[in-house]
């Protein structure tokens, strides 16, 4: 155990040295909750990449490639697909977020649809639903502090270290808000995503050079996709691809990576690093899983397929940087997570109703961080049964505002009405839907129930898009919005007309 904790531990210390010593003292709430939109493609593709992935991927993503086969590349099409839509939701959200002093996803919405409530909606929607996930990231790292330990922890009691050591970590997150988050990120990224894409393939050589694991030597319904005739249905992969790849900008944590660049450019610079990254990083490390299932002890325990291949493999040493590895990924995950909520429960919910100074944003946000930390690390502690169909759950509803939000950017009909409505309809019948058919629905070819509750919410915006037409003063309003896009893409020289108000 020396020699796992220890490596685990110098790479903690490393990270808090970089934290430490870089000096940030913020000036205002902006500056606390985005980072003062001052970084550039490289630091945005890697705080991206480890908001995005969490160490649950070595675990939960891993062990369903080791499981179930070639269905669990859907992952890493839809994490493709997000980075796309990245590309192209950049120029409208950072020149709105820039010229308004936007700071959340709430912000974004309240301003296109100028309405104070559908902030509020949105919020606490963001914040039920990702508390869930919160929570089960902590978990993770009870099976990372167990294998760590070489067996000596039980579950229980890896779960309590782990808890105590990213509540530690969080120290900083409530102390620098976004920037520190954005610097670490790229420390953690490159041990998470480079060093442990270098690693997956190093097991990959292993496993067919020294145990001749190839493709050929898997079994055939790891090949299988649910299609016709199947027990899923044919819209099944379909509909998890769909969900994932517009659901990935409705987290308030990824969406605020859009604000904190310091242009489009950069932005659209960052979504080509981070492509390549994903491709390389997604690929190795399901094609790994996939031939580990041939390894044994994995078939058994397929979640813990990461750290069983590298301890066999290369033993302890091996096993440590394992370590290192999935704990990157949990604590950008996990600091992307807290620091955006508490930035929402300021701004979004107190700072919507009540007039606060940029100090008492700041003091919100710090006090909401804490209060987040706490009570996640309580409930990590706690054996909750009920804890991943919850976090299924909090998925189908947060997709749930993408209609606004994507029609919002990108057509200039609509209104709060049917934003509103159908975002609440959409949440319900997914709230709903889910309960009765968890998973997917049979009777619609294997839809999830988030999917099937899109189709309502959108329905709901374009009917009043068009039953409630825009008065003249909105509609000017709204052209006011996109002529300020239209505008920079013709002339990058010329200042935007500022007639909207703030």
């Amino acid at each position: 155990m020396l020699i796992t904790f220890g490596v685990i531990a110098l790479f903690f210390a490393i990270i808090i040295a970089i934290l430490q010593f870089s000096g940030i003292k913020d000036k205002n709430f902006s500056e606390y909750a985005v980072g003062g939109r001052s970084f550039g493609p490289y630091y945005q593709a890697m705080s991206f990449l480890n908001t995005w992935y969490p160490g649950a991927m070595f675990t939960a993503f891993g062990g369903m490639a080791a499981s179930a086969g070639v269905i669990s590349f859907y992952v890493l099409s839809y994490s493709l697909l997000t980075v796309v839509l990245m590309y192209m939701m950049a120029k409208p959200v950072w020149i709105w977020g820039k010229t308004f002093e936007l700071r959340t996803q709430p912000d974004l919405l309240a301003l296109r649809f100028n309405s104070r409530h559908i902030k509020t909606i949105a919020a606490v929607v963001g914040i039920v639903s990702g508390i869930p996930w919160l929570v089960l990231g902590m978990q993770a790292l009870g099976t990372l502090f167990q294998h760590m330990s070489l067996g000596t922890l039980s579950f229980a009691e890896a779960v309590i270290v782990g808890v105590a050591v990213i509540a530690f970590r969080q120290i900083w997150t409530v102390r620098m808000g976004m920037r520190g988050v954005v610097i670490s990120d790229m420390a953690q990224g490159i041990a998470a995503y480079i060093l442990g894409s270098a690693i997956l393939v190093g097991l990959i050589v292993w496993m067919v050079y020294a145990r001749g694991i190839t493709f050929s030597s898997l079994d055939p319904q790891m090949f299988a996709i649910p299609s016709i005739g199947s027990k899923e249905g044919p819209l099944y992969v379909f509909s998890l691809i769909l969900t994932g790849a517009i659901g990935g900008w409705c987290w308030p944590y990824i969406f605020v990576r859009l604000f904190t660049a310091d242009g489009v450019k950069s932005l659209k610079k960052s979504a080509a690093v981070a492509v390549p990254l994903s491709l390389a990083f997604g690929v190795a490390l399901l094609v790994f899983g996939m031939l580990a299932s041939k390894v044994p002890g994995v078939s058994e325990h397929p979640n813990d397929v990461w750290f069983l291949v590298s301890k066999e493999a290369g033993g302890l040493w091996l096993l440590g940087l394992a370590g290192v590895v999935v704990l990157a990924a949990s604590m950008g995950h996990t600091d992307g997570n807290i620091q955006a909520t508490g930035a929402q429960i300021a701004n979004d919910l107190i700072g919507n109703y009540w007039q606060l100074s940029e100090r008492q944003l700041i003091v919100f946000a710090k006090a909401g961080m804490l209060v987040l930390t706490v009570l996640s690390s309580w409930l990590a502690c706690l054996e909750l049964p009920a804890l991943f169909s919850l976090a299924v759950l909090a998925y189908q509803g947060i997709i749930q505002l993408a209609v606004p939000q994507f029609l919002g950017i990108f057509w200039r009909r609509g209104n709060k009405q049917g934003a509103i409505a159908g975002m609440i309809a959409g949440f319900i019948v997914a709230v709903a839907l889910e309960l009765v058919f968890p998973g997917y629905l049979p009777w619609a070819y294997g839809l999830t129930s988030g999917a099937v509750a899109l189709v309502v919410n959108l329905a709901i915006y374009v009917v009043c898009a068009y039953v409630l037409p825009q008065s003249a003063e909105e509609r000017r309003r709204v052209d006011d919005l996109f002529a300020m896009v239209e505008e920079r893409r013709v002339s990058p020289l010329r200042p935007p007309q500022q007639s909207v108000p703030a």
